[in-house]
């Protein structure tokens, strides 16, 4: 893998909105949205409150100054599920199945860790074969289905449930 992981900065804004845009625009439909990504403008805006959000992180592979993987969390507010984190990733076409995937999640494990997060959970769309083959090569098991979960593109998608215990 040549790509560097790091922390996410407000300055990151406009290509995290390229590469959101693009994984978007798949035809394949990977991402919960079909109707584009927010604005740099609001991406540079929750880049900056992430920096006095202790709950929440964002973090980047980046390849010759392009970023071409990103990799959110959020930890569960409630207390009875607060040891709880859900994570989103995104890796650029042109730099699949290279480590990149797997090296943001190693950065969601340490931050999960040094967080007292004690389980990391995401959602994934059954057809994303290929997500489902990175996430249980790292650990990650399903829990569970959940039909008709997400509304995109006018139409109701399932949902597999995957958690990694840490």
């Amino acid at each position: 893998m040549t790509a560097r992981v790091r922390k996410a900065e407000p300055a990151d804004a406009p290509g995290l909105v390229e590469l959101g845009t693009e994984v978007g625009n798949e035809p394949e439909g990977w991402l919960i949205t079909a109707n584009g990504w927010r604005g740099v403008g609001d991406e540079r805006r929750y880049l900056r409150a992430l920096r006095r959000y202790p709950h929440a992180a964002v973090f980047v592979a980046e390849d010759g100054g392009r970023i071409v993987g990103r990799l959110s969390l959020a930890r569960d507010q409630h207390p009875a599920s607060y040891h709880v984190a859900d994570l989103g990733l995104m890796v650029a076409a042109s730099h699949r199945r290279r480590g990149i995937g797997r090296a943001l999640l190693d950065a969601a494990v340490e931050w999960g860790r040094e967080n007292g997060v004690r389980k990391l959970e995401l959602h994934v769309f059954p057809h994303n074969q290929p997500a489902i083959q990175l996430y249980e090569g790292y650990g990650f098991e399903r829990e569970g289905y959940r039909r008709a979960h997400y509304r995109r593109a006018g139409e109701y998608v399932d949902a597999i449930v995957m958690a990694l215990v840490l």
